[in-house]
């Protein structure tokens, strides 16, 4: 099998910076975990807060820490830090080689959606981010590492986009009809997404949006070899 995961994101409209981050790292006993942080509101102090988060999830990740007791600890460290004034939404995606699974910590109340063997799930339980509500706890899902599964994880901005427009996206529809037919492609799947969200709001974003998509197919790397291709604009 392959892992695959792509992200794309753009700040919102008029901003100069996106309260957006996404971090990756090596799970100590094998496998990845990636880290999606969308701080409050947009700008500068929004980046700040997420960084805060990303950080210390990574860090604890790093260190070996399972993925639910880092999300309770990056709520503590933002809560005791900002003095329970400011959130931030966290999303944190692992593929555990240990216990080949899937494991998705979710504080955040936009949806994630899972495409698996069995169909479309959409995991919607209540969430609260982090940072605010004292003793928060991320909703926990653990899914097979199996071949033909795409998880797609995403800030509020692409749950938002079209709002003002009065084209507010059928995200559902969209992953089902980026998954129904083929090998899933993270990276194609995340550029639609963000594509149809910016087409939404008039490619004028209203807010920061972040995807991550993550796939795995039964193709194998010939050469065994691990890549990753970042691009940026400058």
């Amino acid at each position: 099998m392959e892992l695959e995961v792509a992200v794309a994101k753009v700040g919102k409209y008029a901003t100069s910076e996106s309260g957006d981050t996404f971090e990756m790292i090596e799970r100590p006993q094998g496998g990845l975990s990636f880290v999606l942080v969308d701080g409050q509101h947009s700008g500068r102090g929004a980046k700040n807060i997420s960084n805060i988060v990303a950080r210390k999830a990574i860090s604890d990740l790093a260190e070996g820490v399972r993925d639910g007791a880092v999300a309770r600890a990056a709520h503590d460290y933002l809560f005791t830090y900002r003095q329970g004034k400011v959130s931030a939404t966290l999303n944190i995606v692992s593929a555990d080689l240990t216990t080949h699974t899937i494991v998705l910590a979710r504080n955040n109340h936009c949806p994630t959606i899972v495409v698996a063997p069995s169909g479309l799930r959409l995991l919607d339980q209540p969430s609260n981010p982090v940072g605010i509500y004292a003793r928060t706890k991320p909703n926990m899902t653990e899914l097979p590492l199996v071949a033909d599964t795409t998880v797609v994880v995403f800030t509020d901005g692409l749950m938002s986009a079209g709002e003002f427009t009065g084209r507010q996206l059928d995200l559902v529809s969209l992953v089902h009809d980026q998954t129904a037919y083929g090998t899933p492609d993270a990276q194609r799947i995340a550029d639609a997404l963000l594509s149809a969200a910016v087409e939404a709001d008039d490619n004028r974003p209203d807010d920061d949006i972040s995807v991550v998509v993550l796939t795995v197919t039964d193709e194998t790397s010939r050469d065994g070899a691990r890549r990753l291709l970042v691009r940026a604009p400058l």
